[in-house]
């Protein structure tokens, strides 16, 4: 069984607003990102950033829901 990467944009217009997201949810966990390849994270860190992002994501929901 081969391993492929699925991880596609819905919307490719949105690819560098997504890129600029991941940028500073790494700022704000502390993880040095570079654009491009990022192999050399530890599993800890390019977990802490996906985390972030989440949690971000869920926040901007709740206000968003709590406004209306």
């Amino acid at each position: 069984m081969s391993q492929r990467n699925t991880n596609k944009i819905v919307v490719p217009e949105a690819k560098a607003a997504m890129e600029q997201f991941k940028m500073e949810a790494a700022n704000e966990v502390g993880v040095n990102l570079q654009k491009g390849y990022n192999g050399n994270l530890t599993s800890r860190e390019a977990g802490s950033v996906g985390g972030q992002m989440v949690k971000k994501m869920i926040e901007k929901y709740e206000n968003d829901i709590s406004a209306k």
